[in-house]
């Protein structure tokens, strides 16, 4: 029992490390994708991150075999979760074009709240009050960072809503797919149907980069290819709902980067609803350590 829930709380923290710098690597290649999508075709940038994004899945593979790693037992579910992925992946850039980094992600952290009530019907997870309530406090953290912005309701801010609920979508999915295919799976799939659903439309959008644009293109397809894996490993180490509250650090990644590269200085509001944000996460890390340092004092039955 002791070393099992040892097991237990060492893999939900590195579910949760996994986690926080998997949405570190969002937030940097949102960046990079805001400010090439004023020049360039959303499918073009998507094409080069999804074909770096192959390799990549290549490389991790290769030593366990590429091909094995291929066979999935529910080809149907991977299938539609990559091509989510690319939905997903295309509204968020468009969003880009027309909000602020850190209020785009403000809005689309309302993703969390989907994963928490979609995890107990779907993957039949124990959602207990404490991530409730974690959830709930950074959903506040999030309404104190939008609350400003939301003086004229307009059509953009549709996007980052629907992308956060394709992205809680996503995510159940990718949990779905752990129970019984590995990782590597998982990650050969996203790339592989990600790209050959882009690449029947990215030869009519092509664009001939610069230098520049070419650099933050393939650092996109990098940080993109690194940061699913990292939450595809995430998912794989620990619940779905235990993670959650750690995907509320892509706001303050958001809001830090918005402020270094666009200018864009965070309101008083945005500050102290990323305080709300990262302290809910905290608290969910500790109510689980106590809940698991509990459930190693409880006597074994079996002696």
């Amino acid at each position: 029992m002791s070393a099992t829930a040892t097991r237990a709380e060492r893999h939900t923290s590195l579910g949760a490390l996994l986690m926080s710098l998997s949405m570190l690597g969002f937030a940097a290649m949102d960046a990079m994708s805001k400010f090439l999508v004023t020049d360039y075709p959303i499918v073009q940038t998507l094409w080069i991150r999804y074909l770096v994004y192959a390799v990549f899945a290549i490389m991790v593979t290769r030593k366990a075999g590429v091909r094995r790693m291929a066979i999935s037992r529910r080809p149907w579910l991977q299938a539609a979760r990559s091509l989510l992925a690319v939905i997903e992946g295309a509204i968020f850039v468009l969003a880009f074009a027309f909000l602020p980094l850190a209020e785009t992600h403000a809005i689309a952290a309302t993703s969390p709240l989907i994963v928490i009530a979609l995890s107990a019907p779907l993957l039949r997870e124990r959602v207990g009050l404490h991530r409730w309530l974690a959830v709930g406090a950074g959903f506040i953290g999030v309404l104190l960072i939008i609350r400003p912005g939301f003086e004229a309701l307009t059509w953009p801010l549709a996007l980052p809503l629907l992308g956060a609920f394709l992205w809680g979508l996503y995510q159940i999915m990718v949990r779905m797919c752990a129970r019984d295919d590995a990782p590597e799976t998982t990650l050969l799939w996203s790339a592989f149907i990600g790209l050959a659903a882009i690449s029947v439309v990215a030869p009519f959008y092509w664009r001939t980069p610069d230098l520049l644009a070419a650099t933050l293109m393939f650092g996109i397809g990098v940080l993109g290819a690194l940061s699913h894996f990292a939450l595809i490993k995430a998912l794989d180490f620990a619940e779905a709902s235990a993670v959650q509250p750690y995907g509320y650090t892509l706001l303050v990644w958001a809001a830090v980067l918005g402020a270094l590269v666009f200018g864009d200085i965070p309101a008083i509001w945005t500050v102290i609803g990323g305080v709300v944000v990262v302290l809910s996460g905290l608290y969910t890390w500790d109510q689980d350590r106590r809940a698991l340092g509990r459930w190693r004092a409880t006597p074994d039955p079996g002696g």
